[in-house]
């Protein structure tokens, strides 16, 4: 069966994230002592012991779940002898999981990929003001509905949708009132629930046009490679190899939508049944349930994931 790597975004970090498996494997700790090393920051100390909300900052969160996926990918490698090039059609990966997905398949060195994503953090955070911007989920309206939602409630202020990740789970961004409109008129509109979400800054939208322009530069600084493997980008819901197209894409992903549900469509269509979702949490494998028709999902994230992956695999 057609096998697809899918890489988690923000929202999957909890506290002890990635301790089992440092304790179980040496690849893994090797992993997390790079990725500290490349930060010039004892990362794993804040992922194991915590404080949540510090670990809960973007800038910190982002590495954090990185680190986790690599070490994911990086245990299976070395302890199955599990080849991504021959084992997988496409990677893919959810906001910042699009740099896991393309660190996974040898695109960019892991402590680029986290030096990237340090900067990332910082630049979408600073991008704009504490409490001047604001994420919602809207549920039960599918995108198109979301969209129209977005833009009459944008009333001269940035309001968009951000991630369509299927299912009738669309996410708007934008200015905090916008945003605040947004769900009001969501009701009109037959959305089941929708609710402000608990993130620092508005992501994927136009408001955060600062930090793409930060990561032009950032990316523009890093080497990257042709990956071993086809990336499913987010904001093209199409398959990309080209390391310049990649970069690009990549600025353009700061403030482009997630097309999750796209991604995951173009997928199945290219062949892909089976999906093995990398690293903290499992909320990519329940989009996966909600948009694929009849997938077989595997969530590998735990010493015991990982054993039963390499029977599987």
């Amino acid at each position: 069966m057609t096998r697809a790597f899918i890489f988690p975004g923000q929202g999957s970090q909890t506290v002890g994230m990635g301790r089992e498996l440092a304790e179980a494997f040496v690849s893994a700790r090797e992993v997390f002592d790079e990725v500290n090393e490349a930060l010039g920051q004892n990362l794993t100390k804040l992922m194991w012991d915590g404080p949540q909300d510090e670990l809960t900052l973007t800038e910190n969160a982002q590495p954090a779940i990185m680190a986790v996926s690599l070490a994911v990918v990086r245990t299976i490698e070395k302890e199955g002898g599990f080849d991504l090039a021959s084992k997988a059609a496409f990677v893919a990966g959810h906001s910042l999981g699009e740099y896991s997905a393309l660190a996974a398949a040898g695109a960019f060195t892991l402590s680029d990929a986290a030096r990237l994503l340090k900067i990332r953090g910082q630049a979408m955070q600073r991008a704009v003001p504490v409490g001047a911007g604001a994420m919602a989920a809207v549920l039960g309206l599918e995108y198109e509905a979301a969209a129209e939602v977005a833009a009459e409630a944008a009333q001269g202020e940035v309001c968009a949708a951000a991630n369509d990740n299927g299912g009738g789970q669309v996410v708007v961004s934008g200015a905090k009132a916008a945003v605040e409109r947004a769900i009001e008129i969501a009701k009109t509109k037959g959305a089941k629930r929708s609710m402000m979400l608990p993130v620092s800054a508005p992501f994927h939208c136009a408001l955060m046009q600062p930090a793409a322009d930060e990561m032009a530069e950032a990316l523009a600084a890093v080497e990257l490679k042709m990956p071993a493997v086809p990336l499913i980008a987010n904001v093209t819901a199409s398959r990309v190899a080209d390391p310049a197209t990649i970069r690009q894409l990549l600025v353009e992903q700061v403030t482009g939508m997630v097309r999750w549900r796209e991604t995951v469509l173009y997928m199945e269509a290219q062949g892909v049944g089976s999906y093995v979702e990398v690293g903290a949490g499992k909320a990519l494998s329940g989009m996966v349930k909600r948009i694929a028709s009849d997938p077989e999902i595997l969530a590998v994230g735990t010493p015991a994931d990982v054993e039963a992956v390499l029977k599987t695999l």
